[in-house]
């Protein structure tokens, strides 16, 4: 997303909302992530799709079997793949908060390959450059992500790397802005056509919401 762009949508003031628009940004407020921003302010024009999106997206950052470093892993590799500011930049602090390594949220960022010496953090970033960046996943590739989470786990993470992805489309169409006063990470590597897959033997193949 240019970082010059104008936003394409301005998000309904919250006294002007109607009953079904209220209901669902009441919704929210009240819900883990405390406030509407972004993308989520978008989706208030359609309320209907606002509210199921918003349950899903609450599901996918607080709800499900990943332990946090390897959820937040996941919604980096998005937010690069997609080149979105503002999903990236309110998630690597709480990636690098979870643990994630700065060294590979940074190769991340600037479209390398992290090197990732814990087995799962391995697995989640192989299966995700793949599927993002391939749009399928091999059998070894898909072996390794079942040993590291279960199979539980890997639905898990297909189901994250759908929601952000929706979060990202929503962020690059309308032109959502970055958090005020943050600075754009991504426009510096936008040469970089989003991230690196990883094979299965190591070797290089092609917030609150």
């Amino acid at each position: 997303m240019p970082t010059n762009s104008e936003p394409r949508f301005h998000p309904p003031d919250p006294s002007e909302l109607d009953a079904a628009q209220r209901r669902v940004y009441d919704a929210i407020v009240a819900g883990p992530r405390g406030e509407v921003v972004g993308p989520l302010g978008v989706w208030l024009r359609r309320p209907e799709l606002a509210d199921r999106a918003q349950r899903l997206g609450e599901y996918a950052r607080y709800g499900t079997s990943l332990p946090p470093i390897l959820s937040e892993l996941a919604i980096l590799v998005v937010a690069r793949t997609w080149g979105s500011e503002f999903e990236w930049l309110v998630h690597k602090p709480i990636a690098l908060a979870a643990g994630v390594p700065p060294d590979a949220v940074e190769a991340i960022r600037s479209g390398g390959t992290p090197l990732l010496g814990d087995p799962a953090q391995s697995a989640v970033y192989a299966f995700c450059a793949a599927l993002l960046g391939e749009h399928h996943v091999d059998d070894a590739l898909y072996a390794d992500a079942v040993r590291a989470l279960g199979e539980e786990g890997v639905v898990d993470l297909v189901g994250i790397l759908g929601y952000y992805s929706l979060i990202s489309m929503t962020i690059n169409a309308f032109r959502v802005p970055p958090p005020e006063g943050v600075e754009p990470e991504l426009a510096a590597g936008r040469e970089v056509a989003g991230v690196q897959a990883v094979g299965a033997g190591g070797g290089r193949s092609p917030s609150r919401y």
